[in-house]
């Protein structure tokens, strides 16, 4: 089954048995607002520079974007938090073309605003051979354009659930990345982007492949 068959039906289900009409409205209602905004039309795109990092990864270890991209391309997805169902299944979708990727010379990283400890959970839970990235205050994230403020009643809802972003984050404000990935090319150009503002939809990771296959012609010409 498709990433986003799989992602459908899990919402189909949730708003259907598990959450009350209320907490659906005031979910469309932020989704809507974000796409309205046009925030995700102004993140990076394709043909775009993309911005440097350098974060620790789960275990504390400095990972450094271009000492990645000395070595070969660069998949970089950004996502929620191990709290967030549709972001575990993207992982684990990502985690199957993860040994293509790999063979194919590039680099796969991960990055979320969530603490170490909880990334460390999500690479457990999800089986995770790439690593998770702490972009602690999302400043990587608003770099790529990706960052912004829930709004108060999607707030209360999340505290509803007993979800305290700011726990999970280590720091106040209640912010998240819209899901993205990126395909990075040696040069630090973006040769491939994907933003959405409904967390529920997800590319699928097999669009990645033909990318870095015409880096990989690029490159050898």
């Amino acid at each position: 089954m498709k990433l986003q068959a799989k992602l459908d039906a899990f919402r189909a289900d949730f708003e259907a048995n598990k959450a009350p009409p209320e907490v659906v409205a005031v979910m469309h209602r932020a989704t809507a607002a974000l796409a309205a905004s046009g925030q995700a039309d102004r993140a990076k795109k394709a043909g775009e520079a993309a911005p440097a990092f350098l974060l620790l990864d789960a275990d504390g270890a400095s990972v450094d974007s271009a000492a990645l991209l000395a070595k070969g391309p660069l998949v970089v997805t950004f996502y929620r938090g191990i709290w967030c169902p549709y972001c575990n299944m993207d992982l684990q979708a990502i985690e199957e073309i993860a040994g293509a990727v790999r063979a194919a010379g590039a680099s796969l990283v991960a990055i979320s605003p969530q603490q170490a400890a909880n990334s460390r959970r999500s690479q457990r839970e999800n089986k995770l051979s790439f690593p998770i990235l702490i972009d602690q205050g999302g400043a990587v994230a608003d770099a790529f354009g990706l960052r912004f403020q829930l709004p108060d009643e999607l707030v209360a809802v999340y505290k509803s659930f007993g979800l305290d972003l700011p726990s999970f984050h280590g720091e106040p404000s209640w912010s998240l990345p819209m899901p993205a990935r990126f395909v990075i090319a040696p040069d630090g150009r973006i040769a491939y982007a994907e933003v959405h503002p409904d967390y529920t939809r997800r590319p699928e990771p097999s669009d990645l492949l033909p990318v870095l296959q015409r880096l990989n012609v690029a490159s050898a010409a």
